[in-house]
């Protein structure tokens, strides 16, 4: 889906004011976003190749002025192979009940999402920041979305992660995952993408949307690990084709 010529639903858009880059804490950051009051699979699919990602009802990218280490990072399933640490990944969480579903709340899920952010706070200096029944909600499970899934991983018969993901024809779109912090040991993030792969295999889409990667940042480090990858050159315009390299 790389045709330049594509009708998109009518959108607002707009910028935020300059704010704290997460992945560079000496640069600011400026992002875009746009809110579609619908938006089809494909139409999201055209979005997602020029760089869009999404929460709730609204798509986001970094515009942000002088700096281009914001890059969309893919991984081509048809070609990836797991290499020996990640088949050891796999081994150790061979009892993890994985489950896929249309994305949802519950009692759970706030459970692992308050434990998994109380944990990066105590660990890497997140702001702390807390979710109930609402605020999840209205940041994951807003908006009209038919392409809304995620992966629910158990252990022990208990919610033990999730990842939310989209889903488009050609791609699979990784847009949140926590955890329970309990299971940090064993690998849960190179699992959960492990799951994306093998589900993507499964329904015959290319592609994993793993969102942006900063060549700086050593928390996005993890990402390159995933092997063969794209990078998109920068974030084009819409009458503009995209360039993945």
């Amino acid at each position: 889906m790389s045709d330049i010529q594509r009708e998109l639903p009518q959108s607002f858009r707009f910028t935020a004011p300059p704010d704290r880059c997460a992945y560079l804490p000496d640069r600011q950051s400026v992002m875009d976003y746009r809110w579609f009051d619908e938006l089809s699979e494909d139409d999201f699919a055209w979005l997602l190749q020029r760089g869009w990602r999404r929460f709730g009802e609204l798509v986001f990218r970094p515009n942000c002025p002088g700096c281009q280490e914001c890059r969309g990072i893919r991984l081509d399933v048809n070609t990836f192979r797991p290499n020996r640490s990640q088949r050891r990944t796999l081994k150790r969480n061979d009892d993890v009940r994985v489950e896929f579903a249309e994305a949802e709340v519950s009692a759970e899920h706030l459970r692992v999402y308050n434990a998994y952010h109380a944990d990066m706070h105590e660990r890497r200096g997140w702001p702390l920041h807390l979710t109930d029944w609402s605020d999840y909600q209205q940041c994951f499970l807003s908006g009209e979305r038919t392409f809304g899934y995620e992966f629910r991983y158990y252990r022990d018969d208990r919610l033990a992660g999730v990842a939310l993901c989209d889903v488009v024809p050609d791609a699979l779109s990784a847009v949140y995952f926590y955890h329970d912090p309990t299971w940090r040991p064993l690998g849960p993030g190179t699992f959960n993408i492990l799951q994306h792969v093998r589900l993507a295999n499964e329904t015959g889409r290319r592609w994993i949307n793993l969102g942006f990667w900063v060549a700086g940042c050593p928390s996005m480090a993890y990402k390159s690990q995933f092997e063969p990858f794209e990078l998109l050159e920068s974030f084009p315009a819409d009458d503009a084709l995209p360039i993945w390299k």
